[in-house]
């Protein structure tokens, strides 16, 4: 079977997270590298809160993670995701190789939840006055 890169994006439990932020994340180039398969990024993506529950979860920590795999361990991977009590959702994508060592250093040069600054706005210099809108004090 071909070896691919894979994209995968894990929502894992925000509580045992907080509690253990190494040992849960640490689960998931554990269980790519049990398989035979290469860690090539994996990083904080951030912490939102869920559309709906999962699990009795509102909160999930998403971890993005590339990985080159077997693509026939991949349905084993997944498997093991879903036993896991620390991940609540996977989703793994097929990364074209055109790309992929773009997405992998872009991965790799973000801090988590890197964002851009919102640009500030001017203030109007004086009073907003509309000239079509008849004054109520005249």
């Amino acid at each position: 079977m071909p070896v691919n890169v894979y994209e995968g994006m894990f929502i894992l439990d925000s509580n045992r997270y907080s509690r253990d932020a190494a040992g849960v994340s640490g689960q998931i180039p554990e269980m790519i590298q049990k398989l035979g398969g290469e860690i090539q990024a994996s990083r904080l993506w951030e912490e939102r809160r869920l559309a709906y529950p999962i699990n009795g979860q509102r909160k999930g920590t998403y971890w993005l993670t590339y990985f080159k795999l077997d693509s026939g361990k991949l349905t084993e991977l997944s498997r093991m995701c879903q036993i896991s009590e620390s991940i609540l959702r996977t989703l793994f994508l097929k990364v074209d190789p055109r790309i992929a060592e773009t997405l992998i250093s872009h991965a790799q040069s973000c801090t988590p939840l890197q964002r851009r600054a919102p640009e500030p706005v001017a203030a109007p210099a004086g009073p907003i006055v509309d000239d079509d809108i008849p004054s109520a004090i005249e």
